[in-house]
């Protein structure tokens, strides 16, 4: 019988839906998963995860007791989120079937024969999905690349960029564009130095990861004869070479960021630009947007709260004078002399005092570990170890913390400026109800959150502080991540909640990302003293929009490509014994992180022992009703593999 809908419109909504490995379905009217709707497999309506999707929402049962807010259908597929999907093909009973790599897509792709495209039976390849309406059906879609054998580690890394709807090469007319910027760029370079703040003659130096090629923020450094030191922070030119709807810049925008796996990058845009013409190269003479500041004298002194006497914004032209590796600016601070060495230590303690100063006035200081890789010439990863966050790091990072506030605050932080639109960096803060789980969840080890706005994030940072170094550190820090919201770009301000920024952007990274490229564009408008029309508004925040879910897209392809060479790594460890830590428990199991890798896999309640477990989700445990036994979050187990798969990009662990 067909469900008969109501016609009042408050039963009706348009959400995102998310979808689960077993095929159920999940969509908020709010966006806050706490009020979702629950949509059962046979409801879903061909919705695909993440798609934009009309919900219809039944009316809830009197008495009705259920961990979700409702129960509905999908109506309408408002907007698919992707098209693209990899995987491999199979043949089934002399159908072609793309079974595909995405785990949250419950359904496999039937290929018609005339749509192979020469792809063989047991190879992964890359699907165009056809338009799919009828749920009762499998969808339909055209092979538009074979990328070869499953395992092999281009294929893989390939397959999981096009997974994630990126593309890997760039249009011809985007490659042709790039290389005509390159070549006139010397001559263009130097007609623009002689409009432009020429920096070329101030110490600058540039500070990256020892395998970086493009070089998109330098700092420059000089004291002043009263004193006081001037300090650069220069950011890549971009948009003076990508101009506003030319091949580059449209490509550019659909990707919205480069994408950095284990063993390779994805450029948002060409290499001519991101490693030569807009890269800050040592002994090049290059294009920046800079903004300059200059820091009374005494900010030195050990404690001191920095204070800036002046500052600049605007185009400039600069030579690097060197590049640093962060490890071999590090080996200068810590050592005795060598290249600079004045230049980087009095920077590194004013990005020292610039730190204890964001930290007193509420910045949230949460610090977690990234896994590193030592592949051979295969891609076959040799060992993981945890990525060392030294000083320099932090003396960059603060610097570009600096440049992207001080940059939002002077574009729209006054009455005059205030209504202008931009491309804001916003954290919202955390939900009222998520707050009051955390500060419950932080009693039950002793510790009070302070939950009022004026001192929620203070208190954050005095119990993770606290939490440091005790068997409690790792729980704790745990939750209170999943507590907070994620950071997003809007041309909306709210601030930034985990970094206690009232004004925030990005601005300092535009070969990689881009919004900054809106931002840069947006902060020469209006140096220009000229304005922003309704249409263009519209543009940027539709943009906003798209480079969040890109950015988010990306993330999601960097921790598969992590966990894909974690599990390539361990399936050769089988035979050993971990020590790991609890990560997560749900109704099925509990999830436990190793450790050394950092690789987190699954142990079943099956597989624990003769009990029967029940989730206490309060306390974020698993007991046992008849012995007790209880695994909570956070707490150390000794585990080993039982099975490891890659196909899956799951891991196994028993208790040992």
């Amino acid at each position: 019988m067909k469900k008969q809908h109501s016609k009042h419109k408050d039963t009706h909504f348009v959400g995102t839906i998310r979808i689960t490995a077993r095929g159920e379905g999940y969509v908020s009217p709010t966006g806050d998963r706490a009020d979702s709707i629950k949509i059962e497999h046979f409801d879903l309506n061909t919705a695909l995860n993440g798609d934009t999707v009309r919900v219809f929402q039944y009316p809830k049962k009197k008495n009705e007791r259920s961990n979700f807010a409702g129960q509905g259908e999908v109506v309408k597929i408002v907007k698919r989120a992707k098209e693209i999907f990899s995987g491999v093909l199979e043949k089934d009973d002399g159908s072609w079937f793309l079974v595909p790599d995405d785990q949250k897509m419950y359904i496999d792709i039937l290929i018609p024969k005339n749509a192979l495209s020469g792809a063989k039976n047991g190879q992964k390849v890359v699907a165009r999905l056809s338009p799919w309406t009828d749920q009762k059906k499998n969808p339909e879609g055209t092979i538009i690349k074979v990328l070869g054998a499953p395992e092999d580690n281009n294929v893989e890394m390939e397959s999981i960029v096009y997974d994630k709807g990126f593309a890997i090469e760039f249009p011809d007319e985007v490659q042709k564009g790039g290389r005509k910027i390159e070549a006139a760029a010397i001559k263009n370079i130097a007609k623009e130095a002689t409009t432009r703040r020429d920096m070329r003659g101030i110490t600058t130096v540039t500070i990256d990861p020892a395998t970086a090629k493009d070089f998109d923020d330098a700092l420059s450094f000089r004291e002043l004869q009263n004193g006081d030191i001037e300090v650069g922070v220069h950011i890549a030119d971009v948009t003076h070479y990508v101009r506003p709807g030319s091949a580059i810049d449209e490509e550019a925008r659909k990707r919205a960021t480069s994408i950095y796996l284990v063993d390779r990058t994805i450029p948002m845009i060409p290499e001519a630009l991101s490693n030569d013409i807009c890269s800050l190269n040592p002994g090049k003479d290059r294009l920046a947007f800079s903004a300059i500041f200059v820091f009374k004298k005494n900010s030195l002194s050990k404690g001191a709260t920095p204070e800036i006497v002046d500052q600049w914004i605007g185009e400039t032209v600069i030579k690097s004078d060197k590049r640093f590796s962060y490890e071999e600016a590090q080996e200068i601070l810590d050592g005795e002399s060598g290249p600079l060495k004045h230049e980087l230590a009095t920077l590194n303690a004013l990005a020292k005092n610039l730190r204890a100063a964001r930290v007193r006035a509420g910045s949230i200081m949460i610090e977690q570990d990234e896994v590193q890789f030592s592949l051979d010439s295969r891609g076959k990863p040799q060992s993981i170890s945890i990525k060392t966050h030294g000083e320099t790091n932090e003396m960059i990072e603060e610097f570009m913390l600096l440049a992207n506030r001080k940059v939002a605050r002077a574009m729209t932080g006054t009455p005059k400026t205030k209504k202008r639109t931009f491309i804001f960096r916003i954290h919202p803060k955390p939900e009222t109800d998520r707050i009051a789980e955390l500060a419950d969840f932080l009693k039950s080890f002793g510790y009070t959150l302070k939950q009022g706005q004026e001192n929620l994030s203070q208190s954050i940072n005095d119990i993770l502080t606290r939490s440091i170094g005790t068997e409690f550190e790792h729980i704790i820090h745990t939750v209170t991540i999943r507590s907070f919201q994620k950071a997003i770009y809007s041309t909306h301000n709210v601030g930034h909640f985990g970094l206690a920024f009232n004004y925030y952007t990005h601005f300092t990274s535009p070969i990689r990302r881009y919004p900054d490229m809106m931002v840069h564009r947006l902060v020469k408008t209006y140096l220009a003293e000229k304005t922003i029309s309704a249409k263009d508004t519209e543009y940027y925040e539709a943009a906003a929009r798209h480079s969040s879910e890109m950015e988010q897209r990306a993330t999601e392809a960097e921790r598969d490509s992590v966990k894909y060479k974690q599990i390539e790594y361990m399936l050769a460890q089988k035979a050993k014994t971990y020590e790991g830590i609890i990560s997560d428990v749900t109704n099925w199991g509990f999830y436990v992180e190793e450790k050394t890798t950092k690789t987190e896999g699954l142990i079943r309640l099956r597989d624990i022992g003769n009990d029967y477990y029940t989730v206490d989700e309060k306390n974020h445990a698993i007991v046992g009703e008849k012995h007790g036994a209880r695994y909570r979050l956070g707490d150390t187990v000794q585990i080993r593999i039982k099975d490891a798969n890659l196909e899956r990009r799951t891991v196994d662990y028993l208790l040992v």
